[in-house]
């Protein structure tokens, strides 16, 4: 959760306005951002969940690919 500091301005005695500091707001619009994103790709996934698919091994066994080993770390 995001902690926020608003400053609340008032219109005629009613609540109008919630004022952020800029870096929650950048913080806030992230996370939105990070939300609709995930949205999306739970719409893409649920659309192609009846779709025909193979797995990476039939792939590479089709299409002749061979593994390499993995390489030390220098």
């Amino acid at each position: 959760m995001i902690a926020i500091h608003p400053s609340i301005l008032e219109k005629d005695g009613i609540k109008e306005f919630a004022v952020l500091p800029y870096n929650e707001f950048l913080k806030i619009r992230e996370e939105l951002e990070d939300y609709e994103d995930l949205k999306l790709l739970r719409q893409a996934k649920s659309e192609e969940a009846s779709s025909p698919s193979i797995s990476l091994r039939e792939a590479k066994s089709i299409y002749k690919i061979k593994t390499t080993s993995k390489t030390s770390s220098r």
